[in-house]
């Protein structure tokens, strides 16, 4: 998905980008049985232009998970963490809204390669 998306929506994505966190992201929402709506995204309070659509996202708690590596294998990795190791161990549950992946410039190829996933929790009583 990410390569075939035009070099022109990425710039303006990015153009869009006034919030944290901030460049282009990756939001995994609408979870349902055969998987999740994935958008390539930018969070901002900027007007939607004509040709995008706006995904509202609301306030939450994020436990922000940085990750380090090549993609796609170190955003899989850190997900099947997540959800296989620290959540049962947590204390936290899901909160229901879509998830978000940061990704910093540079090589997404190399092993140095930063990224963080953004999960929204709720703390269990």
């Amino acid at each position: 998905m990410w390569a075939s998306l035009p070099e022109e929506t990425m710039n303006r994505l990015g153009e869009l980008s006034n919030l944290k966190p901030s460049g282009v992201l990756g939001v995994c929402a609408e979870m349902h049985d055969n998987g999740f709506d994935y958008w390539i995204a930018a969070a901002t309070t900027k007007e939607c232009p004509a040709g995008f659509e706006k995904l509202d996202i609301p306030a939450a708690q994020w436990i922000v998970f940085e990750i380090t590596g090549a993609m796609p294998k170190a955003v899989q990795d850190g997900c099947r963490y997540i959800f296989n190791e620290w959540f049962p161990s947590s204390g936290y549950q899901h909160a229901n809204a879509p998830e978000i992946e940061w990704y910093s410039d540079g090589d997404m190829s190399s092993p140095d390669y930063k990224s963080e996933i953004w999960i929204p929790v709720i703390k269990q009583n």
